[in-house]
This record gives structure tokens, C-alpha cells and sequence, in this order.
């Protein structure tokens, strides 16, 4: 691998620090990039694909785990999410695309006061208890909490903002707003549900808006 270009990996998803995601690797191109970074003990990089293109901001990753080898040369893994990078160039030389880039973390005195994290970590655990989730809260002070909290969503344009945000407390900030939404909405779903399985029509929901 060329020194100082990481490879890419655009996949329909966005993967954030600190989060472990399952991969089944199956294209040849991929089995060749992930059996390069095991070998050379080297990481890639997870950008969101959007169309014919991909983002420009994206998670480095190192293979945590690797699940099963296949016969055939597929791979489940265990992706681990680490330094957040931009891209400033790419590279289609190889089969797989990789890029020249630049790793970037939060601003110098950005970090969420206490009460915004405390108040994102209560939204997190009703949401969860909504969702039957066993996860557990993020700890007090961890850096990274902002992140762990934004995976109970399943919105994209929401991680992939909070990915490029530069600073923890407006990261924070939009955790906060995005779980209390989802939270109403989980609520009228769970709602909705009940009322479907009586035979109702959900009149008395008053035509709530999901959004």
C-alpha cells in the first residue's frame, strides 16, 4: 500500500468512533483491501456512498475481529470505528479506491457542559427503554458519548453531521434534539401499533406528525 493514502470502502451507512460495526466482505476488491490491512496490520476507511459519489468526511477503521473466513475468500468482520478524516484527494489506481487525507478531532475548548450531557444521556436511556434496547449508557465524562448515544439511530443524515461537527458540544446539542425526536416518534409508532392490532383507525392520535 502507497505510504500516506488510506483505503475506502463506501458503504451505504456511517460508521462513527468508538462503534463496532459487522461487516460481510464478498467483492473481490474488498477481500484484497481488508486482507492487505490485516497482513500489513493497517486500517481503511468508511465513507458514506451517496449516488455515483461519496462523502468527503469519513471514520478510519481497524479490523477488531475477524468472525469467519469462507472458503471462498469472504469475510465477516468486526470494524472498529477510530480517527475522523477528511478526504483531500483520491486515488483509483488500484482496484479499490483509496485517498490522500486529513485527521481531525473537535476544537480546543468545545467540550458539552455537564447539564447538555446529562440531559442527552436521559433522552438515550427513555428511547432505549422504548426500543427494548440492553445497551448500556455511556459513562459520565466519556469522551466519546456523544457518539455512543447517536447509534440508537438509524438516521444517516444525522450521523454523518455529527461526524463532521468539530465540536462536542454542538454535537451534543443535536444528539439531544435527534433522540428527543425519535423518541416522540418511537412513542406514536408504538401507538399506531397498538391501535392496528384492535382493528382502531388512530383517531385519537389527532394526526401526529412522524418527522
Amino acid at each position: 500500500m502507497t505510504e500516506g493514502l488510506l483505503p475506502l470502502f463506501p458503504l451505504e451507512t456511517v460508521l462513527l468512533p468508538g462503534q463496532r460495526m459487522a461487516l460481510h466482505i464478498f467483492e473481490e476488491r474488498y477481500r484484497e483491501m481488508i486482507g492487505e490491512c490485516l497482513t500489513g496490520e493497517q486500517g481503511f476507511g468508511i465513507v458514506r456512498a451517496q449516488g455515483r459519489g461519496i462523502a468527503r468526511k469519513g471514520c478510519a477503521a481497524t479490523v477488531a475481529d475477524v468472525l469467519k473466513k469462507y472458503d471462498d475468500g469472504r469475510l465477516d468482520i468486526v470494524a472498529m470505528g477510530e480517527q475522523r478524516f477528511e478526504i483531500l484527494a483520491l486515488d483509483d489506481e488500484r482496484s479499490f479506491l483509496r485517498a490522500k487525507v486529513r485527521y481531525y478531532g473537535d476544537e480546543p475548548g468545545t467540550l458539552a457542559p455537564a447539564r447538555l450531557a446529562e440531559e442527552a444521556a436521559a433522552a438515550w436511556s427513555e428511547l432505549n427503554e422504548l426500543k427494548g434496547g440492553e445497551e448500556e449508557a455511556a459513562e459520565a465524562g466519556d469522551p466519546e458519548a456523544s457518539y455512543r448515544m447517536a447509534q440508537i439511530s438509524e438516521d444517516l443524515d444525522f450521523r454523518q453531521r455529527l461526524l463532521e461537527l468539530r465540536s462536542d458540544a454542538e454535537r451534543m446539542e443535536l444528539v439531544l434534539d435527534q433522540l428527543r425526536r425519535e423518541t416522540r416518534n418511537e412513542r406514536v409508532r408504538q401507538a399506531m401499533k397498538k391501535v392496528v392490532r384492535s382493528n382502531g383507525h388512530g383517531k385519537h392520535l389527532g394526526g401526529t406528525e412522524i418527522g
